[in-house]
């Protein structure tokens, strides 16, 4: 007879989970979340699928303990402060390192999809959410 594992499968259905528009103050323009993952201790990994219509963004924020984004389908931008402007396509893997002011979003013309993967800190935060980042800014980030 062959022994069960400690945890068993788990299927949450997509019914369970509905997408949700991302409020207006973390996001410029029109930006979808699906949850994919909020963990329970001990586990500390949060995943959403993030969906922006061309030209959204987020607003500058920070992880405390960092963010990996996986580019699933169209064309982005990605930016840490005082650093370049990325461009960011499908299959593409973007590491921010713990604290690192940042923002991303679609480019002008595109939509763009990405996984969003973080953990939350010893006090449950996971982000921490700043300034828009400006129409001016994301013109001449997107212009470069």
């Amino acid at each position: 007879m062959k022994e069960k594992g400690l945890y068993p499968v788990k299927v949450i259905g997509s019914n369970e989970r509905p997408s949700r528009k991302g409020p207006a103050e973390w996001f410029t323009g029109t930006v979808w979340i699906d949850e994919i993952l909020v963990g329970t201790e001990p586990s500390r990994l949060r995943a959403f699928r993030v969906s922006f219509e061309p030209g959204a963004r987020t607003a500058w924020h920070t992880h405390p303990v960092g963010q990996t984004l996986h580019v699933v389908s169209g064309a982005g931008l990605v930016q840490l402060e005082g650093g370049p402007v990325e461009e960011i396509y499908p299959g593409d893997t973007v590491v921010i390192a713990p604290g690192e002011r940042h923002w991303h979003g679609a480019m002008p013309g595109n939509t763009m999809a990405h996984i969003a993967m973080q953990e939350t800190d010893a006090h449950g935060v996971d982000v921490v959410w700043l300034e828009p980042v400006t129409d001016e800014d994301y013109t001449a980030a997107s212009n470069t």
